[in-house]
């Protein structure tokens, strides 16, 4: 196998959908990529002895998913889906979940159930809008390793 890598990234908790672990989780992990596109992936101690990079990144046990992960929520509403979060990264359909009772029918009928001066919308309001201006003020970006 060819151990030369466009970009390695060490220190990184993976998240790889595949083998029987949660998630296919990888702890200390590493990411080769050549062209593009990744050409290796596995734990960092199995890394081969004679890999190099042209750059390398620390991630300092940041995880990596693979693909899009949709990462939104809407700011005030009642409910609360997480099960059926869980419920989709294993495996289950949107049907499936809507047909059990959740879905966006249940976020409905648990915002209409909910006093719209409850103290829970309050703290969501303040919280939100707290975060936001954090946000603003502190936003900056940083490197996450060398090169």
């Amino acid at each position: 196998m060819n151990a030369h890598f466009d970009l390695l990234v060490i220190g990184a908790h993976l998240a790889t959908m595949a083998d029987h672990t949660p998630y296919g989780a990888i702890r200390d992990g590493a990411i080769g990529t050549r062209g593009g596109k990744i050409a290796w992936v596995g734990s960092e101690r199995d890394l081969p002895r004679d890999a190099t990079a042209r750059r390398s990144l620390d991630a300092a046990g940041a995880w990596a998913t693979p693909g899009l992960v949709d990462c939104h929520t809407h700011l005030v509403y009642a409910g609360n889906r997480v099960e059926e979060f869980e419920a989709r990264l294993n495996g289950a359909t949107y049907a499936e979940i809507a047909e059990s009772g959740g879905g966006i029918k249940s976020t409905v009928r648990a915002t209409r159930a909910a006093s719209a001066y409850s103290s829970t919308t309050r703290r969501t309001v303040v919280a939100v809008g707290a975060t936001c201006r954090h946000a603003a003020i502190a936003r900056k970006p940083r490197a996450i390793g060398r090169s």
